[in-house]
């Protein structure tokens, strides 16, 4: 917000100047007054499309404007039959787009449950509980544990207070807060610790401040307004199948219009030229395209939620497929979010701990050999103290977790990890005193007594600070004195272990006299014996580090945004393969001294985004879109929002992600994996190369269909198929092998290929070709027996008694011959013989069902009036198997050819 004073830059004195208000707050006539002036503490929704603008937006598809006009002219002509049909094809149509795109839209709902419903403040000297929307800039607001902060407050006072800011900030780490000023203007969320921002968890303290920001001026009101000016896009595929129903639509148009005006100058019967052009119409359109690829999507829905990934949105099944890269948050998943003790210093020596997670179990290592931390007695006490100067717990329900601090939590587990068990430890040292963190001071410690009734005192913190205040050291089971040299090596270790991302704490403890005294900083924190170090860290998951791999072999690129500082960042950028050759890391300060050019110009160098804000995300996607990228986002927190809204595909988390990162995003990771969604995107490329042999086989149904017609109505024949004919082989016949083909297995190299052109399009040059060839053996064949039923070869020419068995034939044999070549669409290379005819036992599932449904229509007296068929003998069942059968030879034979490049 350019226009907001740097509140966190200025001191208490400044900002009560600038608010206007005081330790007493302001009162409650001013503060009616700002009500006015401000308005409600709320996050306001803009109103989006009604249902009836959904429903008729669904009627902006050219192909269903051709088909309204068919409709309409057949009911003009006065063919009843054909405009029921081809009206309830419409409205089904409509009806299904309506249903996948209408979805109330919840993401600023789910904001609005991260604000808190009332506030506690100081008004005119008094303290009041009020609505906390009625909250205004000056209030002075108390706020303690367990509380949502209700504002964005610049901090008055603290007492040990820490907040969850990770809905905002992505660390997983609570802040801890001070009250004084600080001096850099440009700091990022996270390091703003005077301040305390709406919608975030108070876990431990109390404190109070200024409300400085109301509303959607607050940094959750400028997500909020993010989320809703973000343009959603569509996706490539609903892209390129609009573009493909434009070029379908201009060529019908076209088509119509020539049959329509050559065989009216040639016969002059409008009247049937009209209902021949409605025949073409349909017969061009492949009706069941958009049903046949949303059930596509909806069936690849199934299968990803089996492996973890779940789709709200069914485009982004196939958009997945075509990503070229995957921006993803660090914190829970490319990392386990469990902090985990890796390495120990006690002893004079640096010891290893294995293992990952809060599962207590591991091995402690020393120079490349186990030992058992309980015989040192320095790294067993070192253990002992992280265990009791602690508040968090570890406990097993189903999996393992910590209740509390995930920091202490890491040192519960170590010393389990060790044998060394928290509750048996507070049987023996039950705590008699604390004195909690505070962030002036840097330093916890509790106070116990012995199982030999003495008194001490257990501290850990900063290991700057508690060097400073100890004088001895704990080694070899004795104590001595720390010399300042020892100290000094003593930090450079601390700094080594820093610099590779380990968040160090420093133990020490102090033995108490037996009289009663005050337990103040003062008595307890000074001359302490230090014991050592236990360094921790949010590991990468292993599944992660194989899945960036995988994602390279892909030729799919991985970038690591967060909220994290960047030391953190890149040393798990490291370890997952994330960071090589002049791969760069930028940080958020950077990113705002850079324009938008300067940024275009580095995106495709960036392995690596590190404390970063909403901001920064949305122009890191938006940088990434403009070098033409298929973005997938994955993001847990409220920050995450805009950027997942904007990226082609959103990825949420489903075990930490908030309410308002999954109503924004199309897909939910519900193991928070980063593994799983490299999973979905493999499962998202099978599906849109499968998507692609739909299209392919529907479309060269088609081009059989309208050469079928044309090509007859050009050489004087009576209309080969009628309307009716041809949606039953578009809508019904043509799908079950459709949706069969849907769910073909994939190949083996399906992340071994490069990402696809963004460009592409869904119907190749080559595609098109093959297209072609396929719809002439189909016009020729269907027109050879036509023919032959008409009696065109006979002596005595066209016999027009026979119309309607010569239509059964040529409906029949179009039917087959698609069923046939469903069969050769499974691969363009590879022969069927080697791919095996019952490989897709759903396609020969399908194939038997549209048999069975159209041997029906021919011998059901109830169809054949419907669909104007007749019955038919077996000879000529079996001459139409043995004509329709001849696309399949000569498909291997192309194939033959492709294999051998000519």
């Amino acid at each position: 917000m350019e226009n907001e004073p740097a509140w966190h830059t200025m001191s208490i004195e400044s900002v009560e100047t600038a608010l206007k208000t005081g330790r007493s707050g302001i009162t409650p006539e001013e503060a009616k007054r700002r009500l006015e002036e401000f308005g409600p503490n709320i996050l306001r929704e803009k109103k989006g499309p009604s249902a009836l603008m959904i429903f008729a937006s669904q009627f902006k598809n050219y192909l269903i404007l051709v088909l309204v006009a068919a409709a309409i002219i057949a009911l003009f002509l006065g063919d009843f039959t054909d405009s029921l049909v081809i009206t309830i094809v419409i409205i089904l149509n409509a009806l299904l787009g309506f249903f996948q795109e209408y979805r109330a839209e919840k993401s600023i709902e789910a904001l609005k449950k991260l604000t808190a419903p009332h506030a506690i403040v100081i008004r005119g000297g008094h303290q009041e509980e009020i609505l906390a929307s009625e909250l205004v800039p000056g209030d002075l607001v108390l706020i303690e544990t367990g509380e949502r902060v209700p504002a964005d407050i610049r901090l008055l006072e603290s007492t040990s207070l820490e907040i969850d800011e990770a809905i905002l900030t992505g660390e997983s780490i609570p802040a801890k807060k001070k009250v004084e000023r600080l001096e850099e203007k440009r700091l990022p969320l996270a390091d703003r610790k005077n301040m305390a921002y709406m919608g975030t968890i108070i876990t431990r303290g109390r404190g109070n401040g200024y409300v400085v920001s109301t509303g959607m001026k607050t940094e959750i009101g400028r997500i909020a307004e993010l989320i809703q000016t973000v343009e959603t896009e569509e996706t490539p595929l609903q892209v390129k199948l609009k573009d493909l129903a434009k070029k379908l639509t201009y060529a019908v148009i076209v088509i119509c219009l020539i049959v329509f005006i050559t065989g009216t100058l040639r016969e002059g019967h409008i009247f049937d030229m009209f209902l021949n052009a409605v025949g073409l119409a349909v017969a061009a359109i492949p009706e069941s395209l958009p049903a046949v690829v949303t059930i596509t999507l909806a069936l690849g829905v199934q299968r990803m939620a089996k492996r973890n990934a779940v789709i709200r949105k069914l485009p982004a099944v196939q958009t997945l497929g075509s990503a070229t890269i995957i921006c993803s948050d660090k914190t829970g998943t490319f990392t386990r979010n469990e902090m985990t003790v890796r390495k120990l210093y006690a002893n004079n020596s640096i010891f290893e701990v294995t293992s990952v997670g809060y599962e207590p179990k591991g091995k402690f290592y020393h120079n490349h050999s186990v030992i058992d931390p309980k015989q040192i007695p320095s790294l067993k006490l070192l253990l002992t103290i992280g265990a009791l100067c602690n508040n968090a717990k570890l406990e097993k329900n189903g999996n393992w977790h910590i209740i509390g601090d995930p920091t202490e939590g890491a040192l519960i587990v170590a010393a389990e990890k060790a044998g060394i068990k928290q509750e048996e430890l507070a049987k023996d040292f039950p705590r008699i005193g604390e004195l909690p963190f505070e962030s002036e001071r840097k330093i916890m410690s509790t106070i116990h007594k012995t199982p030999q009734g003495k008194k001490v005192a257990y501290v850990k913190g900063a290991p700057e600070v508690v060097l400073n205040l100890s004088g001895s050291i704990y080694s070899d089971g004795n104590v001595r004195e720390l010399s300042e040299d020892e100290k000094e090596e003593i930090i450079k270790i601390n700094q080594e272990m820093a610099s590779n991302a380990l968040r160090v704490l420093a133990m020490a403890y102090k033995e108490l006299p037996d009289e009663e005294q005050e337990y103040t900083p003062e008595n307890i924190e000074k001359n302490l014996i230090f014991v050592g170090f236990e360094a921790m860290l949010d590991p990468p998951r292993e599944e992660a580090i194989s899945a960036v791999q995988k994602t390279k072999k892909a030729g799919i690129k991985v970038v690591m945004i967060t909220g994290d500082n960047e030391f953190t960042a890149r040393a798990i950028a490291k370890e997952l393969g994330l960071l090589e050759g002049d791969s760069k890391v930028v940080t958020g300060i950077e990113l705002d001294s850079m324009s938008d050019a300067d940024l275009d110009n580095i995106i495709q160098d960036v392995a690596v985004f590190a404390r970063v804000s909403p901001e920064h995300k949305l122009r890191i996607v938006n940088s990434l879109k403009k070098k033409n990228h298929i973005v997938a986002m994955t993001g847990d927190g409220v920050n995450d929002a805009p950027a997942l809204r904007k990226a082609d595909i959103g990825v949420a988390m489903g075990i930490t992600g908030t309410d308002v990162a999954k109503e924004a995003s199309e897909m939910i990771l519900t193991d928070d994996n980063f593994a799983s969604s490299v999973a979905a995107i493999e499962e998202g490329r099978t599906i849109y190369y499968n998507i692609k042999k739909t299209i392919y086989y529907l479309l060269s149904t088609n081009v059989g269909e309208i050469l079928t017609i044309f090509i007859g109505l050009i050489i004087g024949l009576p209309i080969p198929v009628i309307a009716v004919q041809i949606l039953w082989i578009n809508l019904v016949t043509d799908s079950f092998p459709a949706l069969a083909l849907s769910v073909d297995p994939p190949g083996e190299d399906v992340m071994l290929r490069p990402p696809r052109d963004p460009k592409e399009p869904v119907i190749t040059r080559r595609m098109f070709y093959n297209m072609a060839i396929v719809g002439i053996v189909m016009c020729v064949s269907t027109l050879f027996l036509f023919s032959l039923a008409l009696g065109v070869f006979s002596p005595l020419g066209i016999s027009y008694a026979n119309l309607d068995k010569a239509r059964t034939i040529a409906f029949t044999n179009l039917v087959f011959l698609q069923l046939f070549n469903a069969l050769n669409t499974r691969s363009r290379r590879e022969s069927l013989f080697k791919i095996g005819f019952f490989s897709n036992k759903y396609l020969v599932l399908g194939i038997i069902i549209s048999v069975i449904l159209q041997l029906a229509v021919v011998y059901l007296p109830p169809l054949q009036t419907l669909f104007h068929t007749v019955t038919l003998s077996p000879l000529e069942i079996v001459t139409i198997l043995l004509v329709s059968s001849t696309i399949l030879f000569g498909a291997e034979i192309m194939k033959f050819f492709e294999r051998r490049g000519t």
